[in-house]
């Protein structure tokens, strides 16, 4: 999930093509996987906080707000580990879990926060364009992606006008109870979304199987000579 879309600033980070954030992006979670210890994953915590913060200046509400989005999420992660392998186990290796996916998801955001969308769906329609012979559009895997950092704002959004709702009714905004109200409604907003969506894919023709495009070629010129007729006026 990322809330953090395109911050405009004049900045290294800015300037950078997209193809090189993104495989700096990939090339960082493999490495915070592989090696799987305290002092990397907090020195990577520590790096994207500098480039984020410091290199592309971004406001710290972008990630903070990325980070609030992921919080009971985290937690759930935590609680589970310490259920599953011990409190003492659980709590040591479940926080190095939830330390890890949060330098992802801060890393992702700097990513979407200085790379815009469309510079990332053209590489995307790059990596994958050797899979036409296998008859996958790259095309349209761009339009998944594009529709994917578009829409996940605007489920953010939708949830906070059903939270500022519920608010005004006098209803509580915080808690299990608070969290139960909310994706209830925003479940069905999802569906109606989509749906509505789909409709609008398919009155486009998105779903059409591509046409290879045929030139005409020009008529041929006869050349005027002696015994070629004249063209009637």
């Amino acid at each position: 999930m990322t809330l953090a879309l395109y911050v405009p600033r004049a900045s290294p980070v800015h300037r950078a093509p997209a193809w090189l954030e993104l495989l700096v992006l990939a090339a960082g979670s493999v490495l915070l996987f592989v090696l799987s210890s305290w002092p990397v994953v907090l020195g990577g915590l520590a790096l994207v906080l500098v480039v984020g913060l410091g290199v592309a200046r971004l406001p710290a509400a972008v990630l903070v707000a990325q980070a609030r989005a992921v919080v009971w999420f985290l937690a759930a992660v935590l609680v589970v580990r310490v259920l599953v392998e011990g409190w003492r186990v659980g709590l040591v290796e479940g926080g190095l879990t939830v330390v890890r996916l949060l330098v992802l998801v801060l890393a992702a955001a700097v990513v979407t926060a200085t790379c815009r969308v469309s510079e990332m769906v053209a590489v995307v329609e790059t990596v994958c364009a050797p899979l036409r012979v296998l008859g996958v559009r790259p095309a349209r895997i761009g339009l998944l992606v594009a529709l994917a950092l578009r829409f996940v704002p605007v489920l953010g959004e939708r949830a906070a006008r059903i939270r500022e709702a519920q608010a005004a009714r006098g209803g509580a905004t915080r808690g299990p109870r608070a969290l139960a109200r909310t994706a209830v409604p925003l479940l069905v907003q999802l569906l109606v979304l989509a749906h509505t969506l789909a409709e609008a894919l398919d009155a486009r023709g998105a779903d059409a199987p591509a046409e290879p495009v045929r030139r005409r070629r020009p008529p041929r010129r006869r050349a005027s000579g002696p015994g070629t007729p004249s063209p009637r006026p």
